[in-house]
């Protein structure tokens, strides 16, 4: 059987990982075996971090139609049931658009919603 020889394979394999290391710091940035446990450590950052910005964007929305649903005159939790009782199926980032964009239209969504809590 042949020998294999992996010389090919592991350069490329460390130039990859090098190259996602460049711009960090001292041997972080130019040794394959520092550098490789740092890239790791980052691409983890890197994934937990993706989860995380779409639960603060959530939060983010949902304090902003708080904010313009009191200025009109009513709960958060509320209006979102109001809205589920009309059928209305707008999303939250949506409606955070609306209510900073354009607040008469979001005013005429709370009061949609609050006819439906009413009946």
């Amino acid at each position: 059987m042949a020998r294999i020889k992996r010389a090919v394979h592991a350069r490329k394999k460390h130039r990859k990982i090098l190259k996602l290391a460049k711009g960090y710091y001292g041997r972080r940035s130019k040794t394959f075996k520092v550098a490789n446990e740092t890239v790791m450590r980052a691409m983890r950052f890197a994934y937990v971090g993706r989860k995380l910005k779409k639960r603060d964007f959530r939060k983010l929305w949902i304090a902003r139609i708080n904010a313009a649903t009191r200025i009109n005159g009513l709960s958060y939790s509320k209006f979102i049931n109001g809205m589920k009782l009309a059928g209305i199926d707008l999303n939250r980032k949506m409606l955070s658009e609306i209510a900073i964009n354009d607040p008469k239209a979001f005013a005429d969504l709370v009061e949609v919603a609050k006819k439906q809590l009413n009946a």
